[in-house]
């Protein structure tokens, strides 16, 4: 992700879709998105996650548990990693999407609304393929997905 995003992301706005470990859960252990979080904020982004099921207190538990993240080694942690109780909202200036938790809410958003309220070039990374790609593409975002061929938006 950062090498895709013009090699840095320090002062980008991320937007993490899914911290789950999988869907239909709250279940963070292991949970990939804690080690795409800690790089990103090592790298000094914000990362605005949104899961529908995720607590603020598991989130941050998993976070100091498995990555070693607390609010005393990472300041500004509060305002760096918010859990956003509103889709749209957490992608709202993102420059970036990255989708971490296979919810089906996510395959039906409204993602012309979202593109139009990002900075662009707007980038999507799908982190579980499960994401439209082509009209991704259409609208106008560029889209990275794990195991797919890279495409840039027509």
């Amino acid at each position: 992700m950062v090498e895709t995003m013009f090699r840095s992301v320090t002062g980008k706005n991320i937007a993490m879709l899914g911290f789950a470990f999988k869907k239909d859960t709250g279940d963070t252990r292991e949970t990939a998105a804690a080690y795409v979080a800690k790089s990103l904020l090592e790298e000094r982004a914000k990362v605005s996650v949104y899961d529908p099921k995720v607590s603020r207190e598991s989130m941050l538990m998993e976070m100091e548990y498995t990555m070693g993240v607390t609010k005393d080694d990472y300041r500004g942690l509060d305002n760096s990693l918010p859990l956003v109780p509103d889709v749209y909202e957490a992608c709202k200036g993102a420059h970036a999407i990255c989708v971490m938790t296979e919810w089906d809410e996510f395959k039906t958003l409204d993602f012309k609304r979202i593109y139009d309220g990002m900075p662009k070039p707007a980038f999507v990374f799908d982190g579980r393929n499960i994401l439209p790609h082509d009209d991704l593409r259409a609208i106008g975002f560029e889209v990275y997905a794990i195991g797919k061929p890279i495409k840039k938006a027509t």
